[in-house]
């Protein structure tokens, strides 16, 4: 059974920035794609950043381009999130996921999920 725990989450002021964490158990976490998510209250889970199995690409959703880096370290099985120039609209709930195999978008590529880490960041 794969297993996916979030850390790192916490209150920011705006401007500021976190690093999310996300460890995967398993031996095969270098096969796999990664993403991450957010869910703001009210409001539809939206992709974050993916990245692939060996590092060789990365996306971005376009709110977070520019200002979120999403690495991996596949010795460690762990996924991060790093997250500058944090705004307020940045709110919600991040959660990481193991793509079914190659990373995407769409949240329904994914199987496996961690049960989140909150983000808030004041304005």
């Amino acid at each position: 059974q794969v297993q996916l725990e979030e850390s790192g989450g916490g209150l920011v002021q705006a401007g500021g920035s976190l690093r999310l964490s996300c460890t995967c158990s398993g031996r095969t976490f270098s096969n796999y794609g990664m993403g991450w998510f957010r869910q703001a209250p009210g409001k539809e889970r939206e992709f974050v950043a993916g990245i692939a199995s060996n590092s060789g690409s990365a996306y971005y959703g376009d709110s977070v381009n520019g200002r979120f880096t999403i690495s991996r370290d596949n010795a460690n099985n762990t996924v991060y999130l790093q997250m500058d120039s944090l705004k307020p609209e940045d709110t919600a709930v991040y959660y990481c996921a193991r793509a079914r195999i190659y990373f995407s978008p769409s949240s329904s590529n994914y199987d496996y999920w961690g049960q989140g880490t909150q983000v808030t960041v004041s304005s």
